[in-house]
């Protein structure tokens, strides 16, 4: 069994002289029970208030990486569009080319 040590002052000393201490403990024994119970719910009530507070802002970063990525989804099919785009302009520009080049070797190599 683990030793408690109570502090008092000198009057409340002299004022419990005489009386059951043991009897008295037993007495107040719930009452210190019910408070330290309320204060760990206070404790507790605090730490479930700050997880809280956190989860709501990892849900706004959730929602803000979501939105995020969701754009990120849009402009890359912005982007996929746009290279086709490109590619078929550039397949219809070579082909022009071409044939720009081969009337050139035509009139110059007549």
């Amino acid at each position: 069994m683990s030793e408690i040590k109570i502090i008092l002052e000198k009057e409340k000393f002299k004022s419990l002289k005489g009386r059951d201490i043991n009897a008295l403990l037993r007495e107040n024994l719930p009452r210190v029970e019910d408070t330290l119970k309320a204060e760990r719910e206070g404790v507790l009530l605090e730490k479930i208030a700050k997880l809280e507070e956190k989860l709501r802002k990892m849900e706004g970063e959730i929602e803000e990486l979501r939105e995020f990525y969701e754009k990120a989804l849009r402009d890359k099919g912005l982007m996929t569009a746009e290279r086709e785009r490109l590619r078929k302009e550039n397949e219809e520009l070579r082909k022009k080319v071409e044939e720009k080049r081969r009337e050139l070797e035509k009139v110059h190599g007549s």
